[in-house]
């Protein structure tokens, strides 16, 4: 017998949005006795779910989910939030002796879990500048704020979409309490994982998957998007909250603020982020991730007996090396 530590089992299911992830988690879980966890960012919303495509009950076919609508649309949410609660949920999961199962989307939460990234981070606060920086961009805008970022520390900038106020006067506040640039303070560091995982990436030929995505868009209009998008317009008021920025929402705001665009054109705006995403997807998994395995998802029988036979063989050659 070894005296190996031995580390949790994770199943990984990533891919680009609309590609078929949810369906194979499914057919997993019931294979394995296993539980799903969301490694997507905005689901973990409340309310927030026909412009996620987050599953339905019915779908879920009595398969437990964890950090699904979880919190307010008002809540912040990162990286560093959905390592602490994912590492809580497989925790209870294993110890319960069922199957880990992540699946998403989101490129730095999957990184984060599977490498056991550090969020290393100031925390340095300043409550008077930061107001003083909220009101700046009321009156001048987001992009004049950015500018001010950009002169002092263009590396962070550049990392920072001007749209993005949160970020921007987050990091002009650290240099300001701090003295130092932003840049030089923001690191992520490695450390040992703490899963024993097998990742699954899946794809489809790219004309196909912008295919299902414009339809998939196309889906979501006709069961309620633009409701769900104006209730979470509504409540938000202008707010600078994370949640109204997520794609299927923000393309919204210009028609409910009397722009004269359509909502023809709502749409198509929607359709092209989307496939604008996915492409991003696709490279962060490329780049970023390391020993997966890309299953073509065209084939839906195909994808389930392969997904199969790699997740049988990662689970027998793990149970071998901890006797």
């Amino acid at each position: 017998m070894t005296n190996k530590k031995q580390h949790p089992p994770l199943i990984v299911i990533a891919g680009p949005t609309a590609v078929g992830k949810t369906d194979l988690s499914i057919q997993l879980a019931k294979q394995f006795d296993g539980e799903i966890i969301n490694g997507d960012s905005l689901q973990v919303y409340r309310g927030l779910d026909i412009g996620t495509g987050k599953i339905t009950q019915e779908e879920m076919e009595n398969i437990p989910h964890h950090l699904l609508s979880i919190l307010s649309v008002k809540d912040p949410f990162d990286a560093a939030r959905f390592k602490q609660l994912a590492e809580e949920a497989i925790e209870d999961i294993d110890q319960r002796g069922k199957l880990p199962i992540l699946v998403g989307g989101t490129g730095l939460y999957l990184d984060g879990l599977i490498k056991n990234l550090s969020f290393g981070g100031p925390k340095a606060e300043d409550l008077n500048y930061r107001q003083q920086l909220e009101q700046l961009a009321q009156e001048k805008g987001d992009q004049y704020l950015w500018e001010q970022l950009n002169k002092i520390d263009p590396t962070a900038a550049k990392k920072i979409p001007y749209q993005n106020r949160r970020r921007t006067i987050r990091a002009l506040e650290v240099i300001h309490v701090t003295g130092k640039l932003f840049s030089k303070q923001l690191t992520y560091y490695p450390n040992d994982s703490k899963y024993d995982t097998l990742i699954l990436v899946l794809d489809r030929p790219r004309a196909e998957l912008y295919d299902r995505i414009n339809l998939r868009v196309e889906q979501m209009v006709d069961e309620g998007l633009e409701k769900e998008a104006k209730q979470l317009y509504d409540e938000a008021k202008g707010q600078d909250w994370q949640s109204i920025k997520g794609i299927g929402y923000k393309e919204w705001w210009p028609y409910f603020n009397g722009s004269d665009m359509s909502v023809s054109q709502v749409i198509e705006t929607i359709q092209q982020n989307s496939r604008r995403y996915a492409k991003r997807q696709l490279t962060w998994f490329r780049n970023r991730l390391e020993n997966t395995h890309w299953l073509d998802a065209t084939d839906e029988a195909t994808l389930y007996q392969n997904a199969y036979q790699l997740t049988e063989q990662f689970l027998t050659e793990r149970r071998r090396s901890y006797d």
